[in-house]
């Protein structure tokens, strides 16, 4: 059975591969969730479970293995976590590439540490590396989250040339923002929700401050009459904050996403004010004057072929600051076509990323980062849908009017006044088709699929005519995926 030697085991698990939201950044990324109950029933803890060693285990399926060094390799699959194992465990999580009893291990390797032993294949188990033989594994969607976008004004100080709204001088009133908030709790109430995230957007929303400050107070009173959890980020483009907007926000218990593309020029480069004059300065002072005041804020990253070459700087400049962060692509849009050098160049793409991932090497953060580096895949957990669009995903206008994307604002297909908005929205088979990546041709026998899930839908609809195909970008994400897991392999290493 064994016969080379047990030398401790070690099995490093990344914390944050469960199944959870990815990120907060534009684009929503929506929720999934893993029905992983096969391996729930059996308990955690394989000392407690009666029968364990009795019960036959193999290798959980569709998982693989990459070598980080001689010593490590990283292993991640659809069905378990993402875990380091050193040479001893991986060796150890081999033996069940057949199936084998627990007991049979433990009784014929009499003469290893029964202590290591035991403890690498609870470790094992816990990891979901190994699991019970004939176990049923189904990926379900059914988020526990669902995300209302409120689109409380269309102006903005800014005038960012891969932007895809007119900013037209209207907000949204008190009434339309509250009518909007009950229809998310009303439609969350009917389909069973356990939380509700608000995302107040623009434009730019902190023009609309003392508005956000009344709408999340509605919302707060309605998540304790509904015994539904509350989350809420304001996104901005960290050009107006001030001591007193960042004390607001603390008292909310809101999170704040401020968009920044490179330092100076690389930032200026696409994010300007109306009269041409660059953001840069004014966005750096707005993150420090958060950081002073004690609110972390995320940092939302567009690239394009403009700012990619920029892409090290900025990621030093963000570590050094501790600064939770999330790469995006650009989506071309009407208003943007005309902007050739924002489109995403292969070539220049992947070598800007990878350049930006050599920088996180050296200076690896102590927080995951496998559902942020690379535009919309979330590798910490397992999808099979990009974003919740069309799914889990509600869209609100200033004058009440329910869009499934809020980069198809003028696409309303519903409004605040029906009593399941989300239904309407789910029913709904016209504009953007958030398809199963099971359902996408070329997508269906890659190993990144439940990973990738194909790319935006919009961007590929706009390049391609197509929903039902992968992304325009598939080569970039291939070329960085395993690179992204190898650097969440290396942060185990270093925090574990």
């Amino acid at each position: 059975m064994l016969s080379k030697k047990i030398d401790r085991p070690r099995i490093l698990v990344s914390l944050n591969s469960t199944c959870v939201p990815t990120g907060q950044c534009d684009c929503d990324g929506g929720d999934c969730a893993c029905d992983l109950s096969p391996l729930a029933e059996l308990g955690s803890d394989i000392s407690l479970c009666l029968g364990m060693f009795e019960t036959e285990f193999v290798i959980s399926p569709n998982s693989q293995i990459m070598n980080l060094d001689d010593t490590y390799s990283i292993c991640y699959g659809t069905n378990h976590k993402v875990a380091v194992l050193n040479e001893s465990a991986l060796y150890l999580r081999n033996i069940f590439t057949n199936s084998h009893k627990l007991d049979d291990i433990t009784k014929e390797n009499s003469h290893i540490n029964q202590t290591d032993l035991q403890t690498a294949i609870q470790e094992l188990y816990q990891a979901r590396l190994i699991v019970p033989k004939n176990s049923s594994f189904n990926l379900n969607e059914i988020p526990e989250t669902l995300s209302a976008w409120l689109h409380i004004t269309d102006r903005c100080n800014l005038r960012c040339d891969y932007c895809y709204l007119p900013h037209l001088a209207r907000d949204m009133s008190i009434e339309i923002g509250r009518a909007a908030i009950e229809s998310t709790f009303r439609s969350a109430s009917l389909n069973h929700y356990r939380r509700v995230k608000l995302k107040y957007a623009g434009g730019e929303a902190l023009l609309c401050s003392p508005l956000i400050k009344e709408l999340h107070l509605y919302a707060q009173s309605l998540s304790k009459e509904r015994g539904i959890i509350l989350d809420g980020v304001v996104l901005s483009n960290g050009t107006l904050i001030t001591p007193e907007i960042i004390e607001m926000l603390q008292r909310l218990n809101l999170r704040l996403m401020i968009s920044l593309d490179g330092l100076s020029d690389f930032h200026n480069i696409q994010r300007n004010y109306a009269g041409g004059k660059g953001s840069f300065q004014d966005v750096e002072r707005g993150i420090k004057i958060a950081l002073q005041n004690g609110l972390i804020p995320d940092i939302s990253i567009t690239i394009s072929g403009r700012n990619a070459e920029g892409l090290p700087d900025l990621i030093e400049w963000i570590l050094e600051n501790n600064l939770p962060f999330s790469f995006n692509f650009y989506r071309e849009n009407e208003l943007s076509a005309s902007y050739e050098d924002l489109q995403l160049e292969e070539s220049r793409m992947i070598q800007g990323m990878l350049a930006a991932f050599k920088v996180i090497e050296l200076k690896l953060p102590n927080r995951s980062l496998l559902g942020s580096l690379v535009d919309r895949a979330n590798l910490a957990s397992p999808h099979k849908r990009t974003c919740g669009v069309g799914q889990s995903y509600l869209v609100f206008d200033y004058q009440g009017q329910i869009a499934k994307c809020q980069m198809q604002l003028h696409k309303t297909v519903s409004s605040v006044d029906a009593q399941d908005p989300l239904s309407v929205v789910r029913q709904d088979k016209t504009g953007i088709q958030n398809l199963s990546v099971e359902e996408k041709e070329g997508c269906r026998t890659c190993e990144w699929k439940y990973w990738c899930t194909g790319g935006c839908s919009l961007a590929t609809f706009k390049a391609t005519g197509r929903y039902d195909i992968q992304s325009p970008n598939c080569n970039i994400y291939k070329a960085l995926y395993p690179e992204a897991l190898r650097l969440e392999g290396l942060r185990l290493l270093k925090y574990t």
